[in-house]
């Protein structure tokens, strides 16, 4: 290996650059302090989505243990400036992703959003994949740290009683998981690249949900992906009740500053 530089960002791993005799690879590790297969299920993740064809993703190489540390090696993509149809590209991209379809909401093994293990144990409704699997389970957990009260608690209950009159049921189709600005780049092509999955066969409005959480992403992402794999109508009134799963994630991660927001969506979709 000639050089290994750090690479900044995120708060999890610790990240760097790889130049060796045979190019140029991107290597993140960590104490193990999440789970020993923390990078076995992102890898497995990485190649499921890359399997598809539909968009960019860096193929990861290997994944290990070394002194309490585990680590992934994956390819090193490079960046560059946006093309005038990056957007159109990316809204497609993804779009097309969510035409690859599963039996069942869920995926035959658990992984971790962020930090947090996700349980994406079978259903083949996902009512009741997304109150079980995503909503509740959390919001218990939240409630046992005192980050939500029973109130609120009550309202998820109400809440996830009520999903089937609130979601139109679809096929599950493969979602990226956790697609907000940080888990996309500009490759130096110009074209979209994502990483950093929690994949899983979902109902695709999530992925739009968490795209429009935290911004980044321009209108022009949506109206493409509508071009390719429309949404069922009035599809913007549904995006709180699925942004409800991530936010609890980061009450979960980050504490109470999210609380407002996890309360806020109770209050207005109960």
């Amino acid at each position: 290996m000639k050089n290994a530089s750090p690479v900044l960002g995120g708060d999890i791993n610790q990240c760097f650059r790889l130049e060796t005799s045979e190019g140029s690879f991107f290597m993140k590790m960590n104490a193990s302090i999440f789970g020993l297969d923390f990078f076995e299920k992102e890898a497995r993740g990485l190649i499921l989505l890359a399997d598809t064809g539909t968009i960019r993703v860096p193929r990861p190489l290997f994944d290990g243990k070394f002194h309490q540390q585990v680590y992934l090696v994956m390819e090193a993509l490079e960046s560059g400036t946006a093309r005038k149809d990056f957007w159109e590209q990316f809204g497609k991209s993804i779009a097309h992703l969510h035409e690859y379809k599963g039996d069942h909401f869920g995926l035959d093994y658990p992984n971790y959003i962020g930090k947090l293990h996700q349980s994406n144990r079978f259903h083949k409704s996902w009512h009741d994949f997304y109150a079980n699997e995503r909503i509740m389970c959390n919001v218990y957990k939240a409630g046992e740290r005192n980050l939500l009260s029973s109130e609120d608690i009550s309202m998820a209950e109400k809440l996830c009683a009520d999903l089937p009159n609130r979601i139109p049921e679809e096929p599950p189709a493969l979602l990226h998981g956790d697609l907000w600005n940080g888990n996309y780049m500009v490759q130096h092509n110009g074209m979209p690249a994502i990483f950093d999955p929690s994949v899983y066969y979902g109902h695709r409005e999530m992925d739009l949900a968490m795209a429009q959480l935290f911004g980044g992403f321009d209108p022009s992402f949506f109206d493409h992906y509508q071009e390719v794999n429309p949404l069922e109508g009035k599809w913007q009134s549904r995006t709180r009740i699925f942004q409800l799963y991530p936010l609890l994630v980061h009450l979960l991660l980050f504490g109470g500053k999210y609380r407002q927001q996890v309360e806020d969506i109770l209050v207005r979709e109960t």
